[in-house]
Order: C-alpha cells, then structure tokens, then sequence
C-alpha cells in the first residue's frame, strides 16, 4: 500500500490512526450492553435487555472494521524488535474478540428471541469475561501506543533512522 498511496509523519497515508477510533466505539458498546444487562437483571428492567442486545450487534459488526483497520495499520507500523510480542499478542487477542463477540451476540439473539423478558445467569458471567478480555487487551493497545509509541512521529522517525529495529 506505501508504494501506492504516499505515507505521513505518522507512516500512514491518512492523517492520524483509525483503528483506535472505531475500537473505541467496540469497547463502549460491550462495557455498556455488560452494564445495562446487569442493572436489568437485578432491577428487572427487560428494557435495558434491549439496549443492551443492540450494543452487542452493533459490537459485533464495529469489531470487524477495527481489525480491518488494525491489520492495516499494524503493518504499516513497521514494529521493532521489542514491540513484536505486545502487538502479536494483541493481534491473536483482537481477532478472538471477534469470534468470541460473535458468539456472544448469537447467543444473545437466542436468549432475546426464546424470552426477551428474561436473562439467565451464565450469560452475564459469560459476559463478565468478555468484559475482562476486552480490559486486557486495551492495557495491551495502551502499552503499544504509550509506552512502545507505535505511530507516533518520534518513533517512526527513528525506524526510518535505523535507530530502533
């Protein structure tokens, strides 16, 4: 794609990155479904139930376009040596997201179609771990671009120095 399309100070060729926009969104989107499916449990709002089912779907597309994003971006990062594990790991992390957010939101649309009324326990515990995956993997994001400075015009101006590899 560089060799198409003129890279910035960021080694991108748009302006700043996209993948941590559209991630935000997926992040907000489970927390906030996680929340409302939790409040409506034990305050037996079935309402919230809904709410909470249009976050997971809207997650379940939202991720797909942030790993697009992710991918592209990541190998545009041109990563050095030290910074390989964090975004390996956050790579195989991500694209388990998917799958697992998927599921979740299949599972979800079954429980919504049988009785919308109703929540049974072991899918906010099922939850509750997706809820913690998702809280590993933004440390994992958040150490790449703050401690490890992926895209950042410091860092990228270093890999262009040979300085870091």
């Amino acid at each position: 794609m560089g060799d198409f399309l003129p890279l910035n100070d960021h080694n991108l060729p748009y302006p700043d990155t996209l993948h941590p926009i559209v991630v935000h969104f997926v992040i907000a989107m489970v927390l906030f479904a996680f929340v409302c499916d939790v409040i409506g449990y034990f305050k037996r709002n079935s309402r919230l139930y809904e709410v909470s089912w249009w976050n997971m779907f809207f997650a379940t597309v939202s991720i797909f376009i942030a790993i697009i994003f992710g991918q592209l971006e990541a190998g545009l990062a041109q990563p050095y040596e030290a910074v390989e594990p964090v975004l390996n790991l956050h790579t195989l992390i991500g694209w388990s997201l998917s799958g697992i957010i998927a599921a979740i939101t299949g599972w979800r649309y079954v429980i919504r179609s049988r009785n919308s009324e109703k929540l049974p326990i072991s899918y906010l515990g099922m939850a509750l771990v997706l809820v913690v995956i998702v809280g590993v993997q933004v440390y994992l994001g958040d150490e790449l671009v703050w401690v490890y400075g992926v895209h950042t015009v410091p860092i990228v101006e270093a890999i262009k120095e040979g300085i870091l590899q």
